[in-house]
């Protein structure tokens, strides 16, 4: 057993990833609670993700900022060198010519910051909904 010393949560795994601290409520405590330079961004995609589903809600899900229409479609958090995006891994492969460009994992978009494509971005998030696939 490993125990947080932060939080003093136990875990089976040592060093495994997890949020410590008070649940947040709402995305802007979300954003706010990010590093300064991080929040302009963020706030890009809080923007371009609204503009794509203007009727989806948005909550936190995961510890991470989502936006659902009947389920959830695709959540995105502040990392240190990028913002992951994270849609059904089937985006990410229906999506691999047009993000060449980007680091990809299994259900994950890292985009670094500066380099957001909102079009790009819009593309998959509609796919997304209009496929049925979800995060």
């Amino acid at each position: 057993m490993w125990q947080c010393l932060k939080c003093s949560r136990e875990f089976k795994k040592k060093g495994q990833s997890h949020y410590c601290g008070e649940k947040l409520k709402s995305i802007d405590e979300y954003i706010l609670s990010q590093d300064e330079e991080k929040q302009e961004y963020l706030r890009y995609m809080r923007q371009i993700l609204r503009s794509a589903l203007p009727e989806a809600e948005e909550r936190i899900s995961w510890s991470m900022p989502t936006n659902r229409k009947g389920r959830d479609i695709v959540h995105f958090a502040a990392s240190k060198k990028y913002i992951g995006l994270y849609p059904d891994p089937a985006a990410v492969e229906e999506f691999a010519e047009a993000l060449k460009g980007y680091k990809t994992d299994k259900g994950t978009i890292r985009i670094p910051y500066g380099k957001v494509d909102a079009e790009l971005i819009k593309r998959i998030v509609l796919w997304c909904y209009e496929t049925g696939t979800h995060a």
